[in-house]
């Protein structure tokens, strides 16, 4: 049954979607369930994030009857957490919901997000008890990274958390001011406070297809949460060096005994290895750590905006953003 939408939009859901033809189907099944079952009007905002298989097409033909289905139409691909904020961009109702298209985070769910909120809550994050169908290295480095970051970041974020979670208009239009181009929407959303909550949930197995956060993705996305949200890493950098340098002044004594009263020593060794020790681990600790803060600074003097539409259906052109990403 096709839903009618007049006046105010009450909820707003946001399903960034990359190569997910083979779930959208049931996704769009199992959402509009859950939002039709509110009994109040809202929207699907489906944001294709330069997919190369039928996702594009299989919304658009959905658009066609379903007045509640919207398109945004990436010119190419721009990434997960850029889809996101694309979706809020162009999102309209009172509360704002982000699930992704896998079916890895149960719509259901969005009824209790829906209470939360009606209690008087901002923000409602789902957060993870269980992580069903997926490796004990995926397990592992996705716990340890939650953890170094809340201990690594000045502003706390929540644990065991992904981007499933329900938003009040206030903390939309907030976000939509940041100007960050390396995005970790789930630290911006804990960064901007108000009133939150979590709800927990078992993670269930992608429906279908493959996962769209492999690790070099992954890699990406824990640099970007951990260097948006503290400089804690360069401090580290700093008493690493100073260890191995202190180290280093250490075995140069050993190295100058051995020079001065023993015969185990090639000539000019003992000058080269003491310089080496003290220096190289230190230098290029420094290096690495530095270049990930540079390479950040970099992007956002560039000026770019964060994505290019393509097309739209189903949506007035996006408003210009209050504080534009380019500045």
């Amino acid at each position: 049954m096709t839903a009618w939408i007049t006046g105010r939009i009450r909820y707003s859901v946001i399903i960034p979607m990359y190569n997910e033809e083979e779930v959208i189907a049931e996704t769009y099944r199992r959402i509009k369930k859950v939002l039709s079952d509110t009994g109040e009007s809202y929207e699907l905002i489906f944001v294709n994030d330069g997919s190369r298989d039928r996702s594009e097409e299989i919304i658009k033909d959905y658009s066609q009857w379903d007045n509640t289905v919207k398109l945004i139409n990436f010119s190419r691909n721009f990434g997960h957490q850029i889809a996101i904020t694309a979706g809020m961009d162009y999102a309209s109702g009172d509360a704002v919901v982000i699930i992704d298209a896998d079916l890895q985070d149960p719509p259901e769910l969005i009824h209790t997000m829906i209470a939360r909120w009606k209690e008087g809550y901002e923000v409602v994050y789902a957060q993870r008890i269980k992580r069903k169908g997926e490796s004990w290295f995926k397990k592992f480095t996705a716990g340890t990274f939650y953890r170094v970051l809340r201990a690594a970041a000045d502003t706390p974020i929540p644990v065991d958390t992904g981007d499933f979670r329900l938003m009040d208009r206030k903390v939309v239009n907030e976000l939509k001011q940041l100007p960050e181009n390396n995005r970790f929407v789930r630290g911006l959303v804990s960064w901007v406070g108000f009133r939150q909550i979590a709800v927990e949930f078992e993670r269930d197995e992608r429906l279908a297809g493959e996962t769209k956060y492999p690790l070099k993705r992954m890699v990406k996305l824990s640099l970007d949460g951990i260097t948006s949200f503290s400089t804690k890493p360069l401090k580290i950098a700093g008493y690493a060096g100073g260890l191995l340098s202190g180290a280093g002044f250490l075995y140069l004594l050993y190295v100058i005994y051995c020079a001065l009263f023993t015969d185990s020593t090639a000539k000019g060794w003992a000058s080269l290895i003491s310089l080496m020790l003290i220096f190289n681990g230190f230098i290029l600790i420094m290096l690495g750590i530095l270049g990930e803060y540079v390479g950040r600074i970099y992007d956002e003097t560039k000026g770019r905006p964060l994505y290019i539409v393509k097309e739209t259906r189903g949506l007035e052109q996006v408003k210009q953003r209050e504080a534009a990403h380019r500045f």
